[in-house]
């Protein structure tokens, strides 16, 4: 019986204690919230600050992590440019000459790193880039950025809205330093090297400036992100770099005539090898040429980025498969020129279209570059040394053409939200901005370059003597050889 009671007594406790415990807990909870004051409006109002001012610091650590993002991506880009001038170019013009000119040709195009680097900071940049408000502001910029005045390390929140203004800066330069050099390739193996760099200098003043102004600057007369009464959709310079530079190299080897012994001596590439890796580095520059024009790290730098591989690809299959129809062999170097014939196209349409769209473009650019190579220039017998116009002048043309065509506003709404952009997507006129776009390169990079050919060959001089030319440029302009000949005992 006591046994019993001793065990009744224990359950009751074990299961009242759970309850005497919450009791217990209870009471001392609402004691402390009785001693605890209600909250003040001015505590309150510390908390409300607090959050603000936590939401404003997350703020601006985003609006840093982005900026940073976009500030290393432009200037990868911008060395990725520049290396398309030196060593990608260099190497793919200097391959493609005889071996008594490879210096010279290289030269050239390294030259153009330097003098056009001095010209952008003294003017350059400011004529291209520089708000001009007087009555030729739809035409070229003003000197109100001369010596890099207001280039400074802020965004100008017109031209770029989170990297500063010194990156865009710099990025641009790249440009204007590979267009001169483009030209170089029609005139190869025959002109003086000093007047090379007045031509170039006058050419960079005379014609490219006003051309980047009419297309990406402030006020320009072609300008779609800023309302230009001719808005001509060019991403990233197919106008601007390839149409003004063909076609100036086009008017340069009309002007300075014919290599001495073309067509009947052969003239073929010493170093093909030399051409294919500098058509590789061409290439792989090209996607900070193309993606880099989004001018952040974007969704629209990946479109651009993959719309550069792809017309590239597409293009060099284009330029091959006509090749071997044409000729019974694909070659290397059918197979390059073909691919930086699609990189030219795909240019002034890399933010603008498909993926997809991209393959059409690269193809018929290829196709249409080859049949400017191949046949118009055997049947007209020009001496476009290395086909700077058969593949810039022609391929920029086309390619801006074709941008007209293909570009779609589901991948960049430049012509504002809802609104089609490309012929395919409804708005026809686009292809008529196009045209006009082209058209005023073409008048520009022809009259400008005539003019500045003219004044060039009446005052210095343009080609070199016959025996000049006959010893290679090399030796005759200056001084040394890219190849010596092992001696032999």
């Amino acid at each position: 019986m006591r046994d019993l009671h001793k065990s009744l007594r224990a359950c009751c406790l074990g299961r009242l204690l759970p309850l005497i415990l919450l009791l217990a807990a209870f009471g001392m909870g609402v004691r402390a919230n009785a001693q605890t004051p209600a909250p003040t409006a001015t505590s309150t109002d510390a908390r409300v600050a607090a959050l603000e001012k936590a939401n404003a610091d997350l703020q601006t650590s985003v609006a840093a992590a982005q900026s940073a993002g976009d500030n290393g991506w432009m200037l990868v880009s911008a060395a990725l440019v520049l290396m398309m001038s030196a060593p990608g170019l260099a190497l793919f013009y200097g391959g493609l000459v005889r071996k008594k000119n490879i210096l010279a040709t290289m030269m050239q195009t390294f030259a153009m790193m330097a003098v056009i680097t001095v010209l952008w900071a003294l003017i350059g940049y400011s004529l291209a880039f520089g708000e001009n408000t007087g009555h030729f502001g739809f035409f070229i910029g003003s000197f109100q950025n001369a010596l890099l005045h207001g280039v400074g390390l802020v965004p100008d929140k017109v031209y770029v809205t989170t990297i500063p203004l010194q990156t865009f800066m710099i990025y641009q330069l790249m440009f204007a330093i590979i267009t001169p050099a483009l030209i170089t390739g029609a005139f190869a193996e025959r002109m003086k090297f000093s007047s090379m760099l007045v031509f170039m200098v006058l050419w960079a003043i005379v014609v490219y400036s006003p051309m980047a102004h009419m297309v990406w600057g402030k006020g320009g007369l072609l300008n779609a992100a800023l309302g230009g009464r001719f808005p001509t959709l060019d991403f990233a310079g197919g106008t601007v770099v390839h149409v003004t530079s063909g076609v100036s190299a086009f008017v340069c080897c009309l002007y300075m005539g014919k290599r001495r012994g073309y067509p009947k001596e052969p003239m073929p590439p010493h170093s093909l090898v030399l051409s294919f890796i500098g058509a590789a580095l061409l290439w792989v520059g090209w996607f900070g040429f193309n993606a880099g024009s989004a001018l952040n790290a974007s969704g629209l730098a990946t479109s651009a980025f993959v719309a550069t591989h792809f017309g590239a690809a597409a293009a060099a299959i284009g330029w091959t498969v006509a090749e071997w129809i044409k000729t019974g062999k694909p070659t290397a170097l059918g197979a390059i020129s073909g691919a930086v014939a699609g990189l030219v196209g795909i240019t002034p349409a890399a933010g603008f279209v498909t993926p997809l769209s991209a393959l059409w473009i690269g193809l018929i650019t290829g196709v249409f570059c080859f049949f400017m190579v191949f046949i118009v220039k055997q049947k007209f017998g020009y001496d476009d040394s290395l086909d700077a116009f058969g593949v810039h002048g022609a391929g920029g043309t086309i390619g801006a053409l074709l941008t007209g065509i293909f570009a779609n506003s589901v991948i960049n709404p430049i012509l504002g939200a809802g609104k089609a952009t490309g012929v395919l997507e409804g708005n026809a006129h686009q292809l008529l901005n196009q045209a006009v776009g082209v058209s005023i390169a073409w008048v520009l990079a022809i009259v400008g370059t005539l003019i500045i050919l003219v004044v060039v060959d009446k005052t210095m001089g343009l080609r070199v003597s016959p025996e000049d030319e006959d010893t290679g440029l090399d030796l005759s302009q200056h001084g040394e050889e890219g190849y010596h000949a092992e001696p032999s005992y």
